[in-house]
């Protein structure tokens, strides 16, 4: 019994110095100032804006201290005070940008960032080794272990995936997600806008696409192949107006949103908005559907996928109205995100119907392609 209580005596302790330094992802370098002090933040700290434009990673702070702990700190451009987190630029030799330097002791908090991304960067060490706050005070306690921290990124590409169309997020939890992403020092958020269980995107050159595409009439229960169909309508999308809130949202965050539009497979929910865009417009969707998944509502003509998988009727690759189509979709989607890439795709594409498709077979010809691999490159 000994024994057994001194294990978990050790094991507590260990568990509670983790909490006071745990940081994600483990930082470059970390090293305790002192064991047995904290540096303790109260409505009386004030954040010293000593670097140019540093404004968003002070405001960011205040709105998490203002949300889980209930009260905020004033900012100032000067201050001699040792209570206070001073926030300013430094210049680091790194490999990649953003990197970071944070530093509590007995003189305060100072972090300096080689950017503006660094210094933000630093916020969410510094937001991680905060305290658990006590809600049951009237003015909750904040501390702060004392340690240095030198940090910098692994790798320039640190990004993390969302698909909203099998499953739709509204506005409000793309941007909670967005912040999960900021917290652990994402710098990419991929959004999965279109696929054959629904297009999210609202495009106003084709408003059929969230007017129908955005809408399925039913779903499959549980794992695939399902148990049967929940016989439900479900659907959403994404207005012009909120896109642009949310790349904002993210933006202010130091993160870049890369929106994927799929092509030329998956896209059973722009064909069932706008059938032309298939090699067989008149072929039913419901031919496509696995006949071991339950279906729900009609089966007659174009319909969005009420199951998962991969499906045969894709964008027809031997018409020029489809390169139109796309082309026009994305010169909507390039003016809605400043992001360098645009995700298009290009996995899991079924040839079945371009080799059946006189129109595809025509094009390969006449580009002088030899399988329909390489007219899937072409299309690309």
């Amino acid at each position: 019994m000994r024994s057994t209580i001194c294990f978990f005596f050790f094991l507590s302790t260990l568990i509670t110095s983790a909490q006071q330094a745990s940081i994600i992802p483990q930082p470059v370098n970390l090293k305790r100032i002192d064991e047995n002090k904290t540096f303790s933040i109260s409505s009386s700290t004030v954040i010293v804006l000593e670097g140019s434009n540093l404004e968003k990673s002070a405001a960011y702070l205040n709105a998490y201290l203002k949300k889980y702990y209930r009260f905020s700190l004033k900012v100032v451009k000067t201050s001699r005070s040792l209570n206070s987190i001073r926030l300013n630029y430094e210049r680091m030799d790194r490999t990649l940008p953003g990197a970071y330097m944070l530093r509590i002791d007995d003189k305060g908090v100072y972090l300096a960032g080689d950017n503006e991304t660094g210094v933000f960067t630093g916020i969410q060490t510094l937001i991680q080794l905060l305290s658990i706050p006590d809600t049951k005070l009237a003015k909750p306690t904040v501390s702060l272990p004392f340690l240095y921290v030198d940090d910098e990124p692994r790798f320039a590409y640190r990004g993390m995936h969302l698909d909203v169309c099998r499953h739709f997020f509204p506005v409000s939890f793309i941007k909670q997600y967005i912040d999960y992403l900021a917290l652990h020092k994402f710098n990419k958020f991929h959004w999965h806008l279109t696929d054959d269980q629904g297009w999210r995107i609202e495009i106003k050159k084709y408003p059929k696409l969230t007017q129908v595409g955005a809408w399925r009439d039913g779903t499959i229960i549980g794992r695939y192949p399902g148990t049967g169909n929940d016989n439900e309508k479900y659907g959403g999308f994404y207005t012009q107006a909120e896109i642009k809130e949310v790349v904002k949202y993210a933006a202010d965050r130091y993160i870049d949103v890369i929106p994927e539009i799929e092509m030329p497979g998956h896209s059973s929910a722009a064909i069932a908005s706008y059938p032309q865009l298939s090699c067989f417009p008149e072929i039913p969707t419901y031919e496509y559907f696995p006949k071991e998944c339950a279906w729900n509502g009609e089966k007659t003509g174009k319909q969005v996928q009420q199951t998962w998988g991969v499906f045969d009727d894709v964008f027809c690759a031997g018409n020029d109205s489809t390169f139109l189509f796309l082309q026009n979709v994305l010169d909507e989607v390039l003016a809605l995100f400043p992001s360098k890439y645009i995700h298009v795709g290009g996995d899991e594409c079924p040839k079945e119907n371009w080799k059946k498709c006189v129109k595809c077979q025509q094009r390969m010809t006449a580009e002088h392609l030899t399988d329909e691999h390489q007219l899937q490159s072409y299309f690309i």
